[in-house]
């Protein structure tokens, strides 16, 4: 369900794995490169399909992922205490809730595409990064809202950029996070699986027809429960 939704909106899923690792009570420390690897499996099939699609502009991709793409992999890098980390995690679910929430309000943009300055992007894009490195996040809930709001895209075109955002990103932090830590691949063959079964479904329909509000706010409501953990992780 996680990959089905975040997919349909050219998103990895990350901010949802958590969701779902949290609630079923995962470490911190097994949290951010599951989630990544899970990002980029969900992120690449969203990418095919949308590019497939004839939504992606590489002039609006590549003046973020410049930055982003370092600052990520230096995040990755980065080791946090745990109440720290579940700060920003409990930001990011938050901030992930919130946007899906309103997401009915969220599909209006530019119908031509605006070329940011590089003044924004390289800024924003080195942000991004570094944070989706060290929270184990792609950027997506954070980059496409920036790109609806500020009109340089409507909402096929920012699923398509994000999607490909939100690969290069994990790819990046994942490769950090691998240099401190390894990875349990038995242990996540099984989401592994469903995540591409909902990406492969997601993506489709997203990119073609799917319009699902309902379900998205419904996991906004899982997210927000996984905040509430995360929240009592800092509390400790």
């Amino acid at each position: 369900m996680v990959a089905l939704a975040y997919s349909a909106v050219g998103h990895g899923g990350a901010s949802g794995y958590f969701a779902v690792l949290a609630l079923f009570g995962f470490a911190p420390s097994q949290m951010a490169s599951s989630a990544l690897v899970l990002n980029l499996l969900v992120s690449g099939t969203a990418f095919v399909a949308f590019w497939r699609s004839g939504f992606f502009k590489p002039k609006l991709f590549w003046p973020f992922a410049l930055a982003s793409i370092p600052a990520a992999f230096v995040g990755g890098l980065i080791q946090i205490p745990a109440p720290l980390y579940g700060s920003l995690l409990f930001v990011s679910l938050i901030f992930a809730a919130i946007r899906l929430l309103l997401s009915k309000q969220s599909v209006a943009g530019g119908e031509d595409d605006t070329i940011p300055p590089y003044y924004l992007t390289i800024p924003i894009g080195f942000v991004i990064g570094l944070l989706s490195g060290i929270v184990g996040v792609g950027g997506g809930i954070f980059l496409s809202p920036i790109f609806i709001l500020m009109g340089w895209a409507d909402s096929k075109r920012t699923a398509a950029v994000s999607a490909a955002f939100i690969w290069v990103n994990s790819a990046a932090g994942l490769f950090g996070h691998l240099h401190r830590q390894g990875l349990n691949l038995a242990e996540l063959w099984p989401l592994t699986l469903a995540a591409f079964l909902g990406g492969i479904l997601g993506s489709h329909w997203g990119s073609q027809r799917l319009h699902h509000v309902t379900l998205r706010r419904i996991l906004a409501g899982v997210l927000g429960v996984a905040a509430y953990k995360s929240f009592l992780l800092v509390m400790r």
